[in-house]
Order: structure tokens, then C-alpha cells, then sequence
């Protein structure tokens, strides 16, 4: 089993930046692709980046490209989420989740193809 805490949310003006955290227990982290979604009020979870296991390769969403930045650290079993010029567009709860995968050929940005994840961190931008 994996075990996922993310940290580093809060309330911040537009334009400001916030770095998240996702702390996975465990001794294999290296073997899973980490991915990060958003969830706001009322809305479907969406995919916002995604980074395999070497962290050599990562993906983002058209919405958080250029603003957003994801990196892992696997000797820490961490991976992070720098995001940069927020948007009140940007509200929302972030998680993180992972994926036992192989190989880094492929970026998985559903949902359904994560099994672990975490209990999520809120991030507000004010106007």
C-alpha cells in the first residue's frame, strides 16, 4: 500500500504563488508515476500535471502550462507542485495520486488509472 499527504495549500492573492507537497510512505515511490488533480465546487476532478517515475519527463494541462511546474525528489518519497501566477480559476482542492507503472512511456491523465491517493489540500486565489 501507498500512503499520500499533500501540504502547502492556503489562501492567496492572484498573480501569487504557493508550492505543494505530497509525502508518500513506503519504500517503492520510485516505482510509481505521481499525478495531481483539482477538484472546485460543483465541478468533475481534473487533471492538472503529471510526472513519471525518473521525473525525467512531465505533462500538463493547457489550462496550467507556464504557470505550473511539477518535480519529485524520490530519495525523500516527495513530489511537488509549484504553481506560479495563480488565478482565482486555480481555487480548488489539489490531490495527489499514484500509479504503479513500469515504465515512463505513457502520461495517464484519468482519474480511474490512479489507485492511490490523498486526502487533498485546499487552494484559494483572491481576486
Amino acid at each position: 500500500q501507498v500512503q499520500l499527504v499533500e501540504s502547502g495549500g492556503g489562501l492567496v492573492q492572484a498573480g501569487g504563488s504557493l508550492r505543494l507537497s505530497c509525502a508518500a510512505s513506503g519504500r517503492t515511490f520510485s516505482s510509481y508515476t505521481m499525478g495531481w488533480f483539482r477538484q472546485a465546487p460543483g465541478k468533475e476532478r481534473e487533471f492538472v500535471a503529471i510526472i513519471v517515475r525518473s521525473g525525467d519527463s512531465k505533462y500538463y494541462a493547457d489550462s496550467v502550462k507556464g504557470r505550473f511546474n511539477t518535480s519529485r525528489d524520490n530519495a525523500k518519497n516527495t513530489v511537488y507542485l509549484q504553481m506560479n501566477s495563480l488565478k482565482p480559476e486555480d481555487t480548488a482542492v489539489y490531490y495527489c495520486a499514484a500509479r504503479l507503472s513500469f515504465n515512463d512511456r505513457y502520461f495517464y491523465i484519468r482519474e480511474d488509472e490512479y489507485r492511490y491517493w490523498g486526502q487533498g489540500t485546499q487552494v484559494t486565489v483572491s481576486s
